[in-house]
């Protein structure tokens, strides 16, 4: 299978996701956008990951290049691609496929426990999952269902966490695949001041299991989603 993903920032790279498609030995090629790189054609690659970042998916006239990152997004759903979003990543899939994305009602940044709607309870994507379901989250935004697709997680600061069309289209709107290391770079680039939904740096760090326990949710989705 061919992978490419979509980088919006030098500190926000693939995470745990790296080593599941490398023991699957598959071919994987990327775009850094905020470098200036060309993206592909959607008949370049199979599979199309969008990552997170820390811009907006309305900043066109900061970041011009959202605007071609989202035609290659919407041209990979026409061809039936799959395509995997994750935060900001979500946020776009989410904007193409007719969801409206505007600022949540809370920050929420840290580990806050998921819950599983009744669609996601019912969900291959998420099947061997119970609720609660622990994840790290780094986001302001939040994303409207899109037509014709089905939320399958919530938290009790974001009621959107993760959705789908059913098969080939998913959002994450948290992060199973930041590792503990990468929440250190993140944490390094960015000092958010803690309140509400938001978590010290320390209580972010403290526990680096959270962040391997994360991952291996991680791959299990992975496992089911590449499976639909």
């Amino acid at each position: 299978m061919r992978v490419h993903w979509l980088q919006h920032a030098e500190h926000e790279g693939l995470g745990s996701i790296a080593p599941w498609l490398a023991v699957r030995g598959f071919r994987t090629t990327r775009t850094r956008l905020f470098d200036g790189d060309d993206l592909p054609a959607s008949t370049d690659f199979d599979w199309l990951v969008v990552m997170g970042g820390p811009m907006n998916i309305y900043q066109h006239d900061r970041y011009p290049w959202l605007i071609h990152e989202k035609a290659l997004i919407r041209d990979a759903c026409v061809k039936n691609k799959r395509v995997l979003g994750i935060c900001l990543g979500a946020q776009l899939l989410a904007d193409v496929l007719g969801g409206r994305v505007n600022r949540n009602a809370h920050e929420e940044i840290g580990f806050f426990d998921l819950q599983l709607t009744e669609e996601g309870s019912k969900s291959h994507i998420l099947s061997g999952m119970t609720s609660p379901v622990p994840a790290f989250h780094w986001h302001e935004d939040t994303y409207a269902l899109p037509p014709g697709c089905v939320s399958l997680l919530k938290s009790d600061a974001c009621v959107n966490q993760a959705f789908t069309d059913g098969s080939l289209r998913l959002g994450l709107q948290f992060h199973w695949e930041v590792t503990h290391a990468d929440a250190m770079r993140w944490l390094d680039s960015d000092a958010p001041a803690p309140g509400g939904f938001v978590q010290s740096r320390d209580e972010m760090l403290r526990l680096p299991e959270r962040y391997a326990g994360n991952n291996r949710l991680m791959s299990r989705l992975l496992d089911n989603f590449i499976a639909a």
